[in-house]
């Protein structure tokens, strides 16, 4: 909402009538010319013009608020009855199109009618009318609001000739049937609510039949996409008021919340519809009168909520400059385009870009120097090219099979993350990229080095004349092979082919389509896929590394200890990787953890509160790897950490997904109860308050490891966006900036050791501001860190920590099918101070964030500064929020560094 869209609406008068032609309504006729002078006071965005019509010794003024895309009517005087109040709202129907020739022949058209109605009236029946009042933030909120049919149903929203199409598509011997109402108008996801707006339709027109007729449609349709406020404000009041008698009784009220509540996904407000319906009728109905009307609606619609959905930038104007900086211009010349468009992916890329290259540059240099080795050989005159082919893969595959090692060596990482300045020049958050990377080069050196041995080398052996065969005999024996049966069972060849076996069934179940079960297979093969089979398959790796040796110790070509260069690649790397696993062994050995509190929330997530391990020293951000031998011995998953360095606790927070989290969730759930009334979750385990206390399952630990979400300590300010559980690692960061402002709010106060500050070598916190986005579909998600949000609520006075909470199965903010929770909630915190949809103090928003004006508003609010984004959450907006930061810092002066971590 813009800054000068502020103001809340003042309501004047009880009357408000449709704008529309629909049947019963009036129609009014204008002609005649516009007699008087049209008075003008322009401002920055809007106009107000006055026109006066002298009439019988009496005066009708007419005072209009034009704005950039409506005209309201702001005042009337001289005329009062119900036809002067349909003029009005007839002036306020204007597209952009007619503001500004078409307002003067709008006024003409209405000054005979104008004198018509005051002289019927007479000089004693002159009266003042003031129709309610829609200027600036009313008005704003009203034009946009209320509609049946948004973005959200039919795309562009009020094409007819698409209705047209779905009525024939739908419709059962020429008539639409009322349970196909829905699909038709393109509210399929919404039946019921589309079902109540039917009925009132039908209603108001005296239609019986559950069925409609191609024009009854259109009449339907007419009236739902009207842009009249006073339309849509009237169709929505026929849904509550079933019986037409223009009154709406409380349980009318509880029926359309439940309704609404439904149409939403909002469970818990559908439980409760009965406590907020006679919210809404303690609110508009003080006089106890057991109903309320038509304008006790308008009031509560029209009143601007504290908090808008729509964030507007401190600054209009620099908002505006903002959005004309940011248009994309088009580079004509595409030799320039492309060197610009290159000149962005090496600044963004550089990292990889150079560590990639060194890769390639290593693999292809050790390729072409045993490829020119054997070249000179003479058992190139036998095998030809295949040879030097397969022994250049070879060479490459060493290679390779020693550096995969190392991007999961996670201890090693994070100490080089955390302690060096490494950080500036290696590309740490990609560790897992380049070892899928590397796995693919691997799999590219084991096929080449395989097919030229099987169905080049091998072949030409056995084909070679005695001559031929002469030089080899040092090699293969003096006695030639006798068949392709003597090489494969060997055992340079049958180590050969089980390790192709073994990585390919590792290659295969490592990609997302069998790891993440999204293949659709016959029952038993499904089995045999999943995290679990991903998991042990790749365990297979200690067979493949054995088997790799032996195979590069007994080769055919080479008999010098010195020439089986194999276990040379090998040694640091599996040395560096068995210290690795042996420091998890041995930590984890003594990280077992007490239970402190179990919770089960709604959406599948179970929380985790735990003793922290003496020693345990962690940053926000960073994840550790969890084993439950009650699910499995071997099993170690890994999980972000909720909790905050100076929290007294550990805490994760883990969703089901997959069959250890299940089976996981299940062995807790049983030492479980169900939640008391002031406890947030389903089912919780506290050990303070249990008095019987089930044997609670044993759980390890190891970490902590690096993560990208760490380095949140380096930037000013932070833009944090968590999509569902994705917010686990940065909620742990807002804990920390919370923490930060406590610590120095009771240094302030004098209260730690008389205000002195016990460690003065202790790095200083260096976030001022943090931006904390939060975007779930589920309603019951809010609960899992219900503590957090108000926590922050009550500490952060000087707003260092500004959260957002976004709740996607709730429509957008203007959507019918939302306005009543929209009022509802308004109502609700204003009175209660709680957010009805989260149920914390943090007021929820609707639908998505629009990211743009979210990165906008943070470049006007801090100019020349440097912006950490972290994102952590489903692959999909990586892309969005990572193009966004890219577009900002090259356009303004502000600069986004942008982080992910994908779940």
């Amino acid at each position: 909402m813009d800054p000068h869209q502020h103001n809340q609406a003042q309501h004047s008068k009880h009357e408000s009538w449709s704008g529309t032609d629909s049947p019963g309504s009036t129609k009014v006729g204008y002609s005649g010319p516009m007699s008087g002078p049209l008075v003008t006071n322009k401002t920055r965005n809007s106009s107000k013009k006055s026109a006066r019509f002298k009439d019988q010794n009496d005066y009708v003024e007419i005072t209009l608020d034009v704005r950039d895309d409506a005209v309201s009517v702001q005042n009337i005087i001289g005329a009062g009855d119900q036809e002067t109040a349909l003029l009005a709202s007839r002036l306020e129907q204007q597209p952009r199109a007619s503001l500004g020739s078409q307002l003067s022949f709008r006024l003409k058209q209405v000054s005979q009618e104008l004198r018509r109605i005051t002289s019927s009236n007479g000089a004693g029946g002159v009266r003042a009318f003031d129709k309610v009042d829609r200027s600036k933030s009313g008005a704003a909120r009203a034009l946009k609001g209320l509609k049946f049919i948004t973005r959200s149903t039919v795309g562009s929203g009020e094409d007819w000739s698409e209705i047209e199409k779905r009525f024939e598509a739908l419709a059962v011997d020429g008539s639409l049937p009322k349970s196909q109402f829905a699909q038709c108008i393109g509210m399929k996801e919404s039946k019921e609510f589309a079902s109540e707006l039917f009925d009132a339709l039908a209603r108001r027109r005296g239609v019986e039949s559950n069925s409609i007729s191609k024009q009854e449609l259109r009449v339907f349709w007419e009236q739902i996409t009207d842009q009249s406020f006073d339309a849509r404000l009237q169709t929505f009041f026929d849904m509550v008021d079933k019986n037409l008698d223009g009154r709406i009784t409380e349980e009318e009220v509880k029926e359309i919340i439940a309704l609404s509540a439904s149409a939403n996904k909002l469970s818990k407000i559908q439980e409760s519809a009965e406590e907020y319906a006679a919210l809404i009728m303690e609110e508009l109905d003080p006089d106890n009168l057991g109903y309320i009307e038509l304008y006790n609606l308008e009031t509560l619609l029209l009143q601007a909520p504290s908090q808008s959905a729509n964030l507007a930038t401190d600054s209009r104007v620099l908002s505006q400059l903002l959005s004309q900086k940011l248009v994309p211009t088009k580079e004509r010349n595409p030799i320039k385009k492309c060197f610009k468009g290159l000149t962005y992916f090496v600044e963004d890329n550089w990292k990889r870009i150079w560590v990639m290259a060194l890769w390639i540059a290593v693999c292809a240099g050790l390729f072409a120097w045993k490829f020119i080795q054997y070249k000179d050989r003479a058992v190139f005159d036998v095998m030809g090219y295949c040879v030097t082919t397969a022994k250049g893969a070879a060479e490459t595959t060493k290679l390779n099979m020693a550096l995969i090692l190392l991007p999961v060596c996670r201890n090693t990482i994070t100490w080089l993350r955390s302690n060096t300045k490494l950080g500036a020049i290696l590309p740490f958050d990609d560790n897992i990229n380049f070892h899928k990377v590397i796995a693919a080069g691997v799999a590219i050196g084991v096929g080449l080095h395989a097919i030229a041995h099987l169905t080049c080398d091998f072949p030409r052996l056995l084909h070679a004349t005695d001559a031929e065969y002469e030089p080899m005999k040092q090699f293969f024996g003096e006695k030639r092979p006798p068949n392709y049966w003597w090489f494969v069972k060997g055992t340079e060849g049958w180590t050969g082919v089980t390790m192709v076996v073994l990585m390919t069934i590792a290659y295969i179940l490592a990609q997302p389509w069998f790891r993440r079960n999204r293949v659709n297979l016959p029952r038993f093969l499904k089995k045999l896929t999943g995290f679990n089979a991903f998991w042990y398959s790749h365990h297979l790796f200690v067979i493949v590394y054995g088997l790799f040796i032996v195979h590069g110790y007994v080769l055919f070509l080479s008999k010098e200890w010195y020439k089986k260069t194999t276990w040379m690649y090998l040694a640091i790397p599996i040395l560096l990787y068995a210290c690795e696993r042996l420091v998890r062994v041995f930590r984890s050995g003594y990280k077992s953890v007490k239970i402190l509190k179990v919770a089960v929330y709604p959406g599948n997530v179970l929380s985790l509160h735990m003793s922290k391990p003496q020693g345990f020293k962690y940053t926000s951000g960073q994840y550790i790897f969890v084993n439950c031998s009650d699910v499995s011995p071997f099993q170690w998953h890994p999980f972000s950490i909720t909790s905050a360095p100076g929290d007294d606790y550990l805490s994760i927070h883990i969703r089901t997904l997959g069959d250890w989290t299940a089976q996981l969730k299940a062995v807790f759930s049983k030492v479980c109860q169900p939640a008391s009334v002031d406890q947030s979750g389903l089912l919780r385990s506290d050990a303070e308050q249990a008095n019987n206390k089930p044997r609670m399952p044993k759980l390890l630990i190891d970490g902590p490891y690096g993560a990208p979400a760490q380095d949140y300590r380096n930037y000013d300010v932070l833009l944090l966006v968590g999509l569902g559980i994705g917010a686990t690692p940065l909620i742990s960061i807002v804990k920390d900036v919370l923490n930060n402002i406590k610590q120095m709010k009771e240094i302030e106060d004098g209260e730690m050791e008389g205000g002195v500050k016990t460690n003065k070598n202790k790095k200083p916190f260096a976030t001022k501001r943090a931006y904390f986005y939060w975007v779930t579909r589920e309603q019951g998600s809010f609960e899992w860190f219900r503590g957090v949000m108000n926590e922050v609520a009550e500490y952060d006075h000087d707003r260092v920590i500004e959260l957002h909470n976004y709740c996607t199965s709730v429509y957008e903010e203007g959507d019918a099918r939302s306005a009543l929770i929209t009022m509802l909630q308004a109502l609700h915190h204003a009175k209660n101070g709680v957010d009805i949809v989260s149920g914390t103090q943090v007021k929820t928003h609707f639908a998505r964030p629009n990211w743009r004006n979210v990165f906008k508003r943070v470049a006007v609010n801090h100019v020349n500064q440097r912006v950490g984004v972290f994102y952590c959450g489903a692959q999909g907006l990586t892309g969005e929020l990572r193009r966004l930061s890219q577009d900002f810092s090259r356009k303004t002066t502000t600069k986004f560094d942008f982080h992910k971590e994908n779940f």
